[in-house]
């Protein structure tokens, strides 16, 4: 299990607009992308749909059963460039090449290795699928009081982010820390994005 902190697949759709995240990667239609902890998939579904006409897209969650409507949209919509990947990250995706994957998205999913302690096997996995001009984004809870979420503690700031990711020769490219719902003391999420140095 890769999450100490357990939310089994639950989807974000109701607090992160998905056109607002995927409008942030600077898509040309054909990429290779990866939403890595789909949950429910509606990243991956508005990726195909709008964003990656001519591309291709890994959907991937350690819970199989997360990802039955995934499994029923492919099916009804014969979409033949939606890949569903059953796989634990900590453990690695080798249904998936070295170095071919152009995007990589993980939202709302990086603190739970925070918790478990998994965050640099999680990083050097990621770092395997990009390719060398690919670019790893993470959109993940700022780390302040907010109705939903984990608690405080378990969130992980895009400063301790920055240096982690750091440690593992990929560097910073972007960072947007007004993603999401609107609260009295901030915004609810940051995106931050990493390539190759």
């Amino acid at each position: 299990m890769y999450m100490g902190h357990k939310h089994h697949g639950k989807s974000s759709a109701k607090f992160l607009d998905s056109n607002e995240i995927l409008s942030e990667l600077s898509f040309k239609g054909n990429e290779t992308f990866m939403d890595a902890g789909c949950g429910d998939g509606y990243i991956s579904i508005k990726a195909i749909e709008e964003f990656l006409p001519e591309g291709v897209v890994y959907a991937v969650d350690i819970h199989d059963e997360s990802m039955e409507g995934l499994k029923e949209y492919k099916n009804e919509n014969n979409v033949e460039n939606l890949i569903n990947v059953v796989a634990d990250i900590t453990e690695g995706i080798p249904e998936v090449e070295d170095s071919s994957v152009d995007v990589i998205l993980m939202v709302n999913v990086f603190h739970g290795f925070k918790s478990s302690q998994n965050e640099d096997v999680v990083v050097e996995e990621l770092k395997r699928l990009i390719r060398d001009d690919g670019k790893i984004a993470i959109v993940d809870f700022n780390p302040i009081e907010i109705p939903h979420g984990p608690p405080v503690d378990i969130k992980i700031s895009p400063e301790r982010l920055e240096e982690l990711f750091a440690k593992h020769n990929l560097k910073r490219i972007y960072l947007n820390e007004e993603l999401g719902a609107d609260y009295p003391n901030g915004k609810s999420h940051y995106m931050i994005m990493f390539i190759n140095e």
